[in-house]
């Protein structure tokens, strides 16, 4: 009877052990499920666009947009994930989900009707670049001369647009494009091309890094305003993320950023939600 007893015992032990198991694997499965339904913004950045999204010296993914990215991120429990992407293929990727937004220095002017945007964070301008001492001081100098910009640009846009007279004027009667920004300077360098059309911001940073080589024409092509972009109808993200921003820029976050990339070029004074 003893034996029986002890035999009983180990069974009825063993089990409540099984069904405290189950029910603990039930419990794991639900805060599993509920840690995956959390909300994760993928942000799409060109990572040759300094200094709102570039690769650091150590590899790492950094960069202004990213940092603003991140933040708010953290301060609305959200997962950030960065996902470099190749630019011409944004509105695919945005479009498949690949990517929650546009977050890199993205100009919304006649992108309106594509995109659901954050209200605008930033003033830019297109401008043009030209090696110092190459003779051109303005656009009617460059006439004749090749003319470089990235594809799928805000500057394309314009020079295509607005200012499609002036780029008629260029060699070829256009601009030429290329796949980022980094390697339109190198072309810039090297001679290959006369001129880069770009992101008041991409010439700031280029500017800075290099003050005895290049120059601004001060005349803009445009001036413009940066905000991330979403899906269309992506609505409520958007808005909180422009709520977030804006408290960022009231408790000093916002100039803490501009601070840390101002050696790249970057100002406050473009800032823009208050």
């Amino acid at each position: 009877m003893k034996k029986k007893a002890a035999a009983f015992a180990v069974c009825a032990l063993a089990a409540c052990l099984g069904a405290f198991a189950l029910a603990g694997c039930g419990q794991q499965s639900s805060s599993t499920q509920s840690s995956s339904a959390s909300k994760t913004l993928t942000v799409g950045f060109d990572q040759s666009y300094p200094p709102y999204g570039f690769v650091a010296d150590d590899g790492s993914y950094t960069g202004f947009d990213l940092d603003l990215a991140k933040e708010v991120c953290d301060r609305n429990g959200w997962e950030f994930k960065a996902e470099p992407i190749d630019w011409d293929a944004k509105d695919a990727l945005l479009g498949q989900g690949a990517i929650s937004c546009i977050w890199n220095g993205f100009t919304m002017e006649g992108r309106e009707d594509s995109y659901t945007f954050s209200e605008p964070y930033m003033l830019n301008e297109q401008v043009v670049v030209v090696k110092k001492g190459a003779g051109i001081t303005d656009y009617a100098g460059l006439s004749g001369k090749t003319v470089m910009t990235q594809v799928d640009s805000a500057a394309l846009d314009v020079l295509e647009g607005d200012k499609a007279d002036l780029a008629a004027t260029f060699k070829g009667g256009a601009p030429q494009t290329i796949a980022d920004y980094n390697n339109a300077f190198l072309q810039l360098d090297a001679g290959t091309v006369d001129a880069v059309a770009c992101d008041l911001s991409i010439a700031q940073y280029q500017i800075s890094a290099n003050p005895d080589k290049y120059v601004q024409l001060s005349e803009p092509l445009s001036k413009e305003h940066y905000a991330v972009g979403f899906a269309k109808g992506d609505t409520e993200t958007a808005q909180q993320v422009t709520e977030t921003l804006r408290e960022m820029n009231n408790d000093g976050t916002v100039q803490k950023l501009c601070d840390k990339y101002a050696q790249y070029g970057l100002s406050y004074d473009n800032w823009l939600l208050k």
